[in-house]
């Protein structure tokens, strides 16, 4: 197989490993969180930035990567890393999660789901077979088998809307949620089996990787249901999906830790489109490898900064004549002026890292370290519309996240989870 794991340690007191993933374009250290490139560009971002806050494989998306270039011409300009000039490992979804919560979608059967574009309004069909078609030429090292993803069931007082489109896309009543999600997790397994089928025929599972993925929604019975069936096939990896459309999260990690010991001890452990530190840190106590979520770079766009005692908000006017960095002890470009961000040292061309997932990254033999950006200066950034106030917050967040990547790796090497309550106390807490 094209994916290869090696753990290299297991917690004794709970299921988190570390582990190492290798890929054809390198490897990254586990457990990992992946930064978010929808369009293959980590918005206002250069790769080697997110390279330099300790990032070691992102994620692009199928659905917008379909509507444009066209995976055609991604495969011209030499795939996906040639083209981004990202040289680490990258993961593409499948387009499915896409297509369900947020296309015009025309028309969702058997053989896949027929939509209208949001750029032209031409409709397009997605089928198994051509996600894995656009995969294939987007040249990923993983790629996730097309699947339903069903919507979350209707909260209570929530009032569902009339338009079928949107229902289908949103919630679902509670006295038809368990349909849906039998329904799903049928399609998933049929459209699975014809993702595989279509990867080895086309050659591509020799420097690929397929990872299979787990639907059932917050039904524990279907959880094991699809998960039993999904893992016989002989994937180099699994995903848990479904669990970010709306649950709370108790839920969240209700499933996570109900469904991660279903899925194969020996290969990588995916939980979809989950970000906040609470519900990583639960998900990697249950065994989950590999993370992505948008929310440090989406939240870094709107002024909102992850830190260890909490999000900052820098538009509130407190911050006005604050001098203060946005954290203490970071050692982010906007916490700390430059891309130092351990002892050793990282050039432009070069590929060293510290050995535990972080790249630092300076142009110089010794980078020169400059003054923080305070917090009132970054909040001017932001009221004033300059672009430098977003690219800042988006680097300290990733890196926030990267941060916490390393100490939950060290928590499970030394068996210690106190390391994470007392560095981490409000990630504990941190999900609204």
């Amino acid at each position: 197989m094209p994916i290869q794991f090696a753990i290299d340690h297991r917690d004794t007191t709970t299921r988190a490993r570390v582990g190492r993933v290798s890929t054809p374009h390198g490897t990254f250290d586990t457990p990992a969180f992946m930064p978010v490139g929808t369009q293959a560009a980590i918005k206002g971002l250069l790769p080697w930035q997110v390279e330099g806050i300790g990032a070691q494989i992102m994620l692009a998306n199928t659905y917008h990567l379909l509507l444009r270039p066209g995976p055609e011409l991604v495969e011209q300009m030499g795939g996906l890393q040639q083209w981004m000039n990202w040289r680490r490992p990258v993961l593409t979804d499948s387009g499915g999660f896409q297509v369900f919560s947020l296309a015009d979608i025309n028309k969702i059967g058997e053989d896949g789901v027929t939509f209208r574009s949001h750029l032209n309004g031409q409709l397009i069909e997605l089928t198994p077979e051509r996600s894995m078609q656009v995969q294939h030429g987007l040249g990923a090292d993983i790629i996730m088998a097309f699947d339903d993803c069903p919507p979350a069931v209707q909260q209570p007082g929530e009032v569902l809307t009339n338009d079928p489109l949107a229902a289908r896309r949103h919630a679902v009543a509670p006295a038809d949620y368990l349909d849906r999600v039998k329904l799903a997790n049928e399609r998933t397994l049929r459209w699975l089996d014809r993702c595989v089928q279509t990867h080895k025929a086309s050659g591509c599972d020799a420097r690929q990787g397929l990872f299979g993925i787990v639907q059932g929604g917050i039904d524990l019975d279907q959880r094991t249901w699809c998960a039993e069936r999904v893992t016989q096939f002989d994937l180099p990896g699994y995903a848990i999906g479904g669990v970010a459309v709306g649950e709370g999260s108790a839920l969240i990690r209700e499933v996570v830790e109900h469904t991660a010991p279903l899925l194969p001890e020996h290969k990588p452990r995916y939980l979809m489109g989950v970000g906040y530190e609470r519900d990583i840190i639960a998900a990697v106590r249950a065994g989950v490898d590999m993370f992505d979520c948008v929310l440090p770079t989406r939240n870094g766009r709107n002024a909102n900064a992850f830190t260890r005692a909490g999000q900052v908000r820098l538009r509130n006017a407190k911050f006005k004549d604050d001098p203060r960095p946005l954290e203490e002890g970071c050692d982010c470009p906007a916490c700390a002026g430059s891309f130092r961000v351990s002892s050793s040292e990282f050039r432009v061309g070069e590929g060293a890292t510290d050995g535990r997932g972080a790249s630092p990254l300076t142009r110089n033999s010794k980078p020169e370290t400059r003054n923080h950006f305070s917090r009132s200066y970054l909040r001017h950034l932001f009221q004033a519309g300059e672009m430098l106030g977003p690219i800042l917050v988006s680097l300290h967040n990733l890196r926030h996240f990267q941060r916490l990547m390393l100490d939950i790796r060290q928590a499970i090497r030394q068996n210690d989870w106190s390391l994470i309550a007392r560095a981490w106390p409000h990630a504990l807490e941190s999900r609204p």
